[in-house]
């Protein structure tokens, strides 16, 4: 016997048949579509009083109807953001250290503002995402800060060779670095590191990168410039501390990177 191809009903059938089979029942879109009028049509026909709502009480929008929307105003130009400091900017690393400890602008917490560490004119400025959440006087007093000082020793640095810094004032789990920096903080850093004037800087955090953002890239080992007047130090963005405490391979890429950067 000559068997006939399926209908186009039978196909369909089939089709919905294999889907709920499958568990799945309903087609979702977050677009609103007008599946049966001509798109055309449907977009010239104007909206009246005896349609605001459809059968099931749902607005226009709900069933794929375009109604006119109000013009939006002209928007106004974005205002130049102004400095967390206001007009007056630290100019000292004791004004900076103060400012830091008590400025409103940085907000609050439920942790401490842990100040930064060390003199002007450091050999090496380290700067890390946050304080340690144990850190309550002491900047990196916890077994991040001894991981760097075994790096510092390596290096050939004695602790006050180095200038020790954060990018936020206080421990800040999960911080979102990108939306902080663009919040003014990464003004702050810029102008931290130009009070510091520092020979090198090592920044511990690949999401640092966004609080120089006048720095330049040299391919994958994270070698950055400062460019700004007067002193301008290299600067080595790598890989966090927690994450060499968590990934030890992780310490030797950021040696090769270090020896790279410092010869």
């Amino acid at each position: 016997m000559a068997s006939h191809p399926p209908s186009l009903a039978q196909e369909i059938d089939a089709a919905l048949a294999f889907w709920s089979a499958a568990g799945v029942d309903c087609d979702f879109s977050d677009d609103a579509r007008a599946w049966l009028a001509d798109p055309a049509e449907w977009a010239a026909t104007p909206a009246s009083p005896a349609h605001t709502e459809g059968a099931a009480g749902l607005p226009p929008a709900a069933l794929g109807r375009k109604t006119a929307q109000p013009s939006s105003p002209p928007q106004e130009p974005a205002s130049p953001r102004q400095p967390l400091w206001g007009d007056s900017p630290p100019e000292t690393l004791e004004a900076f250290r103060a400012w830091w400890l008590t400025a409103p602008a940085l907000g609050t917490g439920g942790f401490p503002r842990i100040a930064p560490r060390g003199h002007a004119n450091a050999r090496l400025m380290v700067v890390v995402p946050d304080p340690e959440s144990g850190d309550s006087d002491t900047l990196l007093s916890g077994p991040q800060g001894r991981l760097l000082t075994g790096i510092l020793g390596a290096m050939g640095l004695a602790a006050e060779d180095c200038y020790l810094a954060s990018a936020l004032p206080r421990h800040t789990p999960m911080a979102d670095l990108a939306g902080l920096a663009s919040s003014g903080l990464d003004t702050v850093t810029m102008h931290h590191i130009a009070l510091v004037a520092p020979q090198q800087v090592v920044m511990f955090g690949q999401g640092l990168s966004a609080f120089v953002p006048a720095a330049g890239h040299d391919g994958d080992h994270g070698l950055r410039g400062l460019h700004r007047t007067g002193a301008n130090p290299p600067v080595l963005i790598t890989e966090t501390l927690e994450s060499m405490l968590d990934m030890p391979r992780m310490k030797a890429r950021f040696w090769r990177r270090w020896m790279d950067f410092s010869a």
